[in-house]
């Protein structure tokens, strides 16, 4: 088994459902990265970027805030609110991180360096 299926839902739908290599998800204890075969745990997880390494690319998404249920084959994330950092084309990548930084901006949390969270939106940019 070299994959695990990602789930990621907000309340207005499914953004992203596959079979990724690993995912690093935040935590609100830190970062923490996902490889199949994981024990089971469920987290919270705060502001930050959701990477997502597939086979031969690279994904992202920005969340506000959120829950992760992780198990041996699949983890599955519940969102509050959840931007995709990555898109066809230019225009739409860029729509994509600005409101991904208003959406990291919206969250009022003292112990979130938004800076930091900021920083990790604009390396896909």
């Amino acid at each position: 088994m070299d994959t695990i299926r990602l789930s990621i839902v907000t309340p207005n739908g499914e953004i992203f459902n596959d079979d990724v290599k690993t995912v690093t998800l935040p935590g609100k204890e830190g970062e923490f990265g996902v490889l199949p075969g994981h024990s089971s745990l469920v987290s919270s997880l705060t502001v930050g970027v959701i990477v997502i390494e597939k086979a031969n690319s690279t994904e992202a998404v920005a969340i506000n805030w959120g829950h992760a249920k992780v198990d041996e084959k699949s983890v599955d994330v519940l969102a509050d609110g959840a931007i995709a950092l990555t898109a066809g084309k230019d225009s739409e990548l860029a729509k994509n991180i600005e409101a991904a930084r208003e959406l990291v901006k919206s969250v009022k949390d003292s112990n979130i360096s938004v800076a930091a969270v900021e920083a990790k939106i604009n390396s896909f940019a």
